[in-house]
């Protein structure tokens, strides 16, 4: 199977910041799908297959939160996740990033999947 997660690894806080800065440059472009898994709601799909424009983490003393914006010239979408507490991404048997997820202090869990390439 093609996208096969083999491997998670969890990116610590201080590098967030860099962590989505870069993935954004790398990935600019790329097809992802957003859900989230909240104890409130359940689960949800909320965008499929809309190209990446960036993803944004401000610190705590900049807002604490994370925007994820998709769109080609503009954005078209963008999702928020309010006081993330961990990121971990999972790449597949190449070592290509396939998906990434977000816990938030509210215990809802943001999952970005990415095809592989």
């Amino acid at each position: 199977m093609k996208n096969t997660i083999e491997l998670t690894k969890t990116i610590h806080i201080d590098r967030w910041g860099k962590f989505f800065d870069e993935f954004s440059e790398r990935n600019r472009g790329r097809y992802i799908s957003i859900e989230i898994v909240s104890p409130e709601f359940g689960d949800e799909e909320l965008i499929q297959n809309a190209p990446l424009m960036g993803m944004v983490y401000d610190p705590p003393h900049k807002g604490n939160d994370l925007v994820i914006e998709t769109g080609r010239d503009e954005v078209s979408y963008a999702h928020t996740v309010d006081s993330p507490i961990e990121v971990s991404t999972g790449q597949n048997e190449n070592g290509e990033t396939v998906a990434i997820w977000i816990n938030d202090a509210t215990g809802t869990k943001t999952l970005i999947k990415l095809p592989a390439n």
